[in-house]
């Protein structure tokens, strides 16, 4: 003989309502300890932030004509990473652009960066280049002075306004 087994409503209902828990664990006596395993996902933190959106240098003086070139201050360049990083820099187009007498052929390499304070400098290309020979590791945040030259020449710079765009970059590699 056979015997059925009914559910009631109520007890079907609890059973889709509330389903058992997977991997559940539970202990008895003393003393009673069960795991409880912790996960996250950690995602790359890179951030870059300038000191300033335009950096506006000097006028060039009779001095800096005759020496060829003027050393000023850039921007500070500040990173933020969990992770290894590298900082780029290049211009925008192959020349600066000249206005009110400035000369629309000055070449972008006429700009040149430095992150020493000082020489070397390194000329501005419209190739992004790495502001550190290898990655930076990853170190909470860390922030770059840039000193600019600026080349000049008598022959070559006229008279007027000069504008250049340089895009910094930052990439985790």
């Amino acid at each position: 003989m056979r015997k059925a087994i009914g559910l009631g409503l109520g007890a079907v209902a609890a059973l889709l309502l509330f389903p058992a828990t997977a991997n559940a664990q539970s202990c008895s006596g003393n003393p009673c300890s069960v795991n409880n395993l912790v996960q996250v996902n950690v995602p790359t933190i890179l951030r870059l932030s300038l000191s300033a959106a335009t950096t506006v240098l000097p006028a060039a003086t009779e001095a800096n004509f005759d020496a060829g070139f003027q050393d000023a201050a850039g921007p500070t360049a500040t990173v933020k990473s969990n992770r290894p990083w590298n900082l780029q820099v290049n211009a925008q187009a192959a020349t600066w652009t000249g206005t009110n007498g400035g000369r629309a052929t000055k070449p972008a390499g006429d700009l040149q960066w430095s992150r020493t304070g000082g020489a070397p400098f390194t000329a501005v290309t419209t190739t992004a280049v790495n502001m550190y020979g290898a990655s930076q590791g990853a170190g909470g945040s860390q922030a770059t002075d840039i000193t600019h030259r600026v080349l000049w020449s008598y022959t070559d710079d006229t008279p007027g306004d000069y504008e250049i765009t340089v895009v910094y970059t930052v990439t985790a590699p």
